[in-house]
C-alpha cells in the first residue's frame, strides 16, 4: 500500500474514478471530509457503493474513515460501511486500547447483522499526544488492527507544534514507528497538505520510506505517482532481494542456516536453525516478498488483499 488517496463520502461521483486510478488503495472519509448536515446522506452513498460490482469486483483495497466513537454517527457508520468490498476500517483519533475495544465490537456486530465473513481489519489513526503515547498499546490491543497511521494536522495544530518542521514531523514518525514495531503492525504515513509542495511531499514521503512506513496518504491524485515512486522497490533493492532469495536455497539445501532478514556488509545474515528474533519486515524484506511473489513461490492468501 504505497499510496492511499482521500475521496470525500460526500462526493460519490468520485468514487468510481479513484477506484480506477494509480493509488495501491482508496480510502472514503466520513469523517472530517462531510460537513455534519451530510453525514447520513455520504453514510448511504457509501454503502451504495460498496455494494456495486465496481467495488466488489476491483481488487482494489477499499477503506473507509468512519466518525470517532465520540460521536453520534460511530454506531450507524460502522454497521452501513461494514460490507464485503470492505478492505478496512479506518478509526479516527484512537488514544487507547479501550478505543479499539469499542471499534472492533462495532465491527463484529456489523459483520454478523451483514454478513461479512472474513473480519475486517482496523487502521487506528494516531492524532493525539495521548494516541502516541498509548500507540503500541494501541497496535496490540486486538488482532484486527493492521496498522497505526498518523495523523499531524490534529498531532501538531491543537498543540502549536510547527507542521512543515522537518524535526518535529521525524520525531512523531519514528515514534509511531517504534510502536508499531512494539506492536508488530504496519506504520502508515499522515498526508502532506500542500498539493502545490511536490518537493516538499517527496522529501516527507523519502523520510517515512526511511523510517520503515509502508506508504503515504495523498490528498489529491497528483500525490499518488509521487507516493508509488518513493515507495516502489529500486533495481538495487530488488536485485538485493533475488541475492537473498538465492543465499536462503543455498543455506536450506546446506542444512547450515536460515536467512532471518538481518544483512552483514550487504550479505544476507544466515542465523542457525531456531534462532528467532521478533521484529517487523524492514523495507528490503517487503521487497523479498515482492521478490518472491514475482517467482512464483508465494501469493496473497485467497480473499484476502496484499498488504505490501
Amino acid at each position: 500500500m504505497r499510496s492511499k488517496l482521500f475521496v470525500p463520502g460526500s462526493r460519490p461521483e468520485l468514487f468510481v474514478k479513484a477506484l480506477q486510478g494509480q493509488a495501491d488503495a482508496i480510502s472514503i472519509d466520513l469523517e472530517d471530509a462531510v460537513p455534519e448536515a451530510r453525514k447520513e446522506e455520504a453514510r448511504r452513498a457509501v454503502a451504495d457503493f460498496l455494494r456495486s460490482p465496481q467495488a466488489l469486483e476491483s481488487g482494489k483495497l477499499i477503506i473507509v474513515r468512519v466518525n470517532g466513537i465520540g460521536t453520534p454517527h460511530f454506531e450507524a457508520d460502522v454497521l452501513a460501511v461494514t460490507l464485503p468490498a470492505l478492505g478496512m476500517l479506518n478509526l479516527p483519533k484512537a488514544e487507547s486500547a479501550a478505543d479499539v475495544h469499542t471499534a472492533c465490537a462495532a465491527l463484529a456486530r456489523a459483520e454478523a447483522a451483514n454478513g461479512v465473513a472474513s473480519p475486517v481489519r482496523l487502521l487506528a489513526n494516531i492524532e493525539s499526544a495521548a494516541g502516541l503515547r498509548r500507540a503500541a498499546e494501541i497496535g496490540v490491543a486486538d488482532p484486527r488492527v493492521a496498522g497505526l497511521q498518523l495523523g499531524f494536522a490534529d498531532l501538531f495544530e491543537v498543540n502549536g507544534i510547527a507542521r512543515r518542521d522537518a524535526g518535529n514531523v521525524h520525531a512523531a514518525m519514528f515514534a509511531l514507528r517504534m510502536a508499531a514495531a512494539e506492536a508488530g503492525v504496519f506504520a502508515y504515513d499522515s498526508a502532506f497538505p500542500d498539493i502545490r509542495d511536490v518537493e516538499g511531499f517527496r522529501a516527507e514521503a523519502s523520510m517515512s520510506r526511511r523510517l520503515g512506513f509502508w506508504g503515504k496518504s495523498c490528498i489529491h491524485p497528483s500525490q499518488v505517482a509521487l507516493a508509488n515512486e518513493v515507495f516502489s522497490a529500486s533495481e538495487e533493492e530488488y536485485d538485493f532481494a533475488l541475492r537473498v532469495l538465492d543465499a536462503a536455497r543455498a543455506a536450506q539445501a546446506s542444512g547450515a542456516g536460515r536467512i532471518h532478514g538481518g544483512w552483514q556488509d550487504d550479505r544476507p545474515a544466515v542465523h542457525p536453525p531456531g534462532a528467532s528474533r521478533r521484529r517487523r519486515r524492514p523495507p528490503r524484506c517487503r521487497v523479498l516478498h515482492r521478490a518472491r511473489r514475482a517467482s512464483g513461490e508465494c501469493a496473497p492468501a485467497p480473499g484476502r488483499h496484499p498488504r505490501s
